[in-house]
């Protein structure tokens, strides 16, 4: 047992003491996360690794300290999609609009955040419609895209071989370029 794993069980059994000891033991790792969703953000992006890596470790552990994780997977699952959640709404905040019919560039296979809060909305709610149809291959998309994860990690975050997560992805890209680029699916 990792000793993640160890800190999240015994704060999910109550010990303010592990709950202390988190986000030491998890920083590194979720800075490195928000630094890779960050890295190709557009020149003079006012949200830096350090914010977003505290607003999402507020959002997973500060409203419920108990919240129970089944595991470092599981934990930093929600991790990216805090950190995608924090994203889409400061695209939102700086006024982006949706842009209903347009035609948007996007190459998943880049891991590269779109230039545009527009581009993001766009992914954002094409996203939305992927998990309405397929929930665990959009979790696969958040893990990989928002959390940095590599197939084989991410396999085991959800639980699946890195055979059908490969399979899922490949599919997840030919699904997401096809609806941002208009074409029906």
């Amino acid at each position: 047992m990792s000793e993640v794993t160890r800190l999240l069980e015994a704060a999910a059994a109550g010990s303010t003491q592990a709950a202390a000891e988190l986000l030491p033991a998890v920083y590194g790792e979720l800075r490195v996360l928000a630094a890779a969703r960050l890295a190709d953000e557009r020149q003079g992006h006012t949200l830096e690794p350090t914010a977003l890596v505290h607003e999402a470790y507020l959002r997973l552990v500060g409203g419920n300290p108990d919240q129970p994780w089944a595991g470092r997977g599981h934990f930093f699952a929600a991790a990216a999609e805090a950190m995608r959640r924090i994203l889409i709404d400061h695209a939102r905040k700086k006024g982006a609009r949706k842009r209903a019919g347009q035609r948007v560039d996007f190459d998943p296979e880049l891991f590269a955040a779109p230039d545009r809060p527009e581009d993001l909305l766009a992914l954002d709610e094409t996203l939305g419609q992927l998990e309405q149809e397929e929930p665990q291959i959009a979790a696969l998309v958040k893990l990989r895209y928002f959390g940095g994860m590599t197939i084989p990690a991410a396999a085991e975050a959800l639980g699946v071989s890195p055979r059908t997560a490969d399979a899922w992805w490949a599919f997840a890209r030919a699904w997401l370029l096809a609806k941002l680029s208009g074409e029906s699916v």
